[in-house]
């Protein structure tokens, strides 16, 4: 295994609705000198399917490992639902030979077995174990120090933790100690754990606004700047459904929802354009004509 190359996953959510985390991402980790290889084939993680089939979800996870394991590269994934469900396929196949074989028999008609060779990690442990605090630290040529946010983990980077076991659920710190890494200030406010309401939408849109709303509020109240997520599709319900909860709850935040990367690429001098800001829905001008931000605009232009 070649650890100075990770091969990278997207997944379904990320190439389709995330591009500004897959370009943030992509940007930050070139800086931090991170070898990232592209996937030559993959299909989805299998997360949909496991309310449907659980054998079909174990099939199309074990044949993403199948690849990764022809290339002899361990995965590295944006999502922390891909992440989840690779990592929980990957411990149960490798701890039960039975199943293992059973999805092998699946697999062979595509000319693949699976081995249980490679790890798996989501951006977050990855930068934290694999990169490190104090690389990342040297990597930063402005800091945020006028920057106050707040952060949003989401559930599936922390459960079930017996699959997924590098924070603690009832009180992460990856995420938090990375902000800080920044220079920015990350605040600590109420229900910080809370679900973005995403898996809701199908069964009532009315509570999943209510969640996004109950966070919105809850960031506001402690005067965070901006939301920090890093998670595809909890970005895609705070900064997608921001401007409705306002209209349909009269409510006012103009609370940009950042992408990790982008919040870290702005602190090692990457421009907002370089970082995709113009995908987001919200408008981070407030975040990016901090002096800090300015001063690293106009020293990228004259280079």
């Amino acid at each position: 295994m070649n650890p100075s190359k990770w091969l990278f996953f997207l997944g379904c959510t990320v190439p389709y609705r995330g591009v500004s985390y897959e370009i943030s991402a992509r940007r930050v980790l070139t800086k931090l000198e991170v070898g990232l290889v592209e996937m030559p084939e993959f299909n989805c993680c299998g997360l949909p399917l496991d309310p449907v089939s659980h054998e079909a979800m174990m099939i199309l996870a074990a044949t993403n490992l199948a690849i990764a394991e022809q290339q002899g590269l361990n995965i590295l994934t944006l999502c922390p639902g891909c992440a989840g469900t690779l990592k929980k396929v990957n411990k149960t196949l490798k701890e039960d030979k039975l199943q293992k074989d059973k999805i092998n028999n699946h697999l062979i008609a595509a000319g693949l077995t699976y081995n249980g060779t490679i790890e798996i990690k989501h951006l977050l442990e990855f930068l934290k174990e694999d990169v490190g605090i104090e690389k990342i630290k040297a990597a930063i040529t402005h800091p945020l120090t006028n920057l106050k946010v707040a952060e949003h983990n989401g559930c599936h980077i922390l459960r079930p933790k017996k699959f997924i076991s590098f924070d603690d659920p009832e009180d992460p710190q990856t995420l938090k100690a990375l902000i800080k890494v920044t220079g920015a200030d990350c605040l600590d406010y109420i229900d910080e754990t809370q679900c973005c309401g995403a898996p809701s939408v199908g069964v009532s849109d009315t509570i999943a606004l209510q969640l996004v709303r109950d966070k919105l509020n809850h960031i506001k109240i402690v005067g965070a700047q901006a939301l920090i997520t890093i998670c595809p599709s909890c970005h895609i319900m705070y900064d997608t459904n921001e401007l409705r909860v306002e209209k349909n709850f009269s409510e006012s935040y103009g609370i940009p929802i950042l992408h990790y990367p982008q919040l870290l690429g702005l602190a090692m001098g990457l421009t907002p354009q370089e970082l995709a800001f113009d995908e987001l829905r919200v408008n981070a001008g407030k975040i990016t004509q901090q002096p800090a931000m300015q001063t690293a605009q106009k020293t990228t232009s004259n280079c």
